[in-house]
């Protein structure tokens, strides 16, 4: 029903070689300076708090743009679940590299193991309702991809990737178009056949109207749980419902138990709690 694109860790490479640029420029000073060969070291990559690992892949892909000859040992995989004092991965390769490369490494394994913790306690809270949790497009800037990847690793869904992958007529579209069903109208003339179709509702109102029109979903936008479960009462099998607005840890239960098919989340990626990882390089 959502998105086909397939979004794989490997397609990092412009996001990992944009986020070196930004950071060592034109040589890392303080490592150049202080080490004139190029010995090598082992580290290892340490989870001091509990949760959900994510982008350890990236560590290898990192660090072998900066030591090609860098090695690595998984004591996990993406999606595990790690107790804080866990050493997740161990290195060995360039000093130089492991000093210039650490903060890069860091900053991309901290959010995405954040971002996938914070959506396995969502899927964990809508266990044994149909409910799916999907993502939202309030992603940083440029990291879409990757904030999507952990979103799957902590066993949410992504919803469209961006806007060239789905309709999803807005407010402000019914506003242009001055419909719903006017809107849904023109999209259909001009959209290519197979097309999915998502339309926004705000009310009851809409919401009878939205089902009428053959669409492939129907999202719910900050309506309250008992309007979610008269919503879904009107729209039946007639299209996928999606929840949207304002859900938290407290409420999304309670919106699953609705009967909705997606709870969207934006504060999944756009609210991340990093988790706290560390680089340790050995005595």
């Amino acid at each position: 029903m959502l998105t086909e694109t397939v979004m794989d860790i490997s397609q990092a490479e412009e996001i990992i070689a944009l986020a070196l640029k930004e950071d060592i420029g034109s040589g890392d000073l303080t490592t150049n300076l202080l080490l004139a060969d190029e010995a090598k070291r082992d580290a290892f990559v340490l989870v001091k708090s509990e949760g959900i690992v994510a982008g350890l892949p990236l560590v290898e892909m990192i660090f072998r743009k900066l030591d090609p000859a860098m090695t690595f040992v998984a004591k996990a995989k993406d999606g595990d679940r790690i107790k804080a004092g866990t050493v997740v991965m161990e290195i060995r390769g360039s000093y130089r590299a492991l000093l210039s490369g650490e903060r890069t490494v860091l900053n991309f394994l901290q959010r995405l193991s954040g971002i996938a913790t914070r959506t396995a306690e969502f899927a964990a809270a809508v266990k044994a309702t149909k409910a799916q949790i999907l993502d939202t497009r309030k992603t940083a800037p440029g990291m879409r991809l990757l904030d999507k990847y952990a979103v799957r690793i902590g066993g949410g869904t992504n919803h469209r990737i961006g806007l060239f992958d789905m309709v999803l007529i807005k407010d402000n579209h019914i506003r242009v178009a001055g419909s719903v069903t006017a809107a849904v109208a023109q999209i259909r003339a001009g959209a290519s056949e197979g097309m999915k179709i998502e339309v926004e509702v705000r009310s009851l109102t809409e919401t009878q109207e939205a089902a009428k029109l053959n669409v492939d979903m129907i999202m719910l936008d900050n309506m309250t749980v008992d309007e979610m479960k008269q919503a879904v009462g009107m729209i039946g099998n007639q299209a996928k419902v999606e929840a949207s607005g304002g859900v938290n840890l407290e409420s999304v239960r309670r919106i699953a138990e609705t009967g909705v098919d997606y709870i969207s989340i934006g504060q999944l990626t756009h609210s991340v709690q990093a988790l706290d990882v560390s680089l340790k390089i050995r005595e």
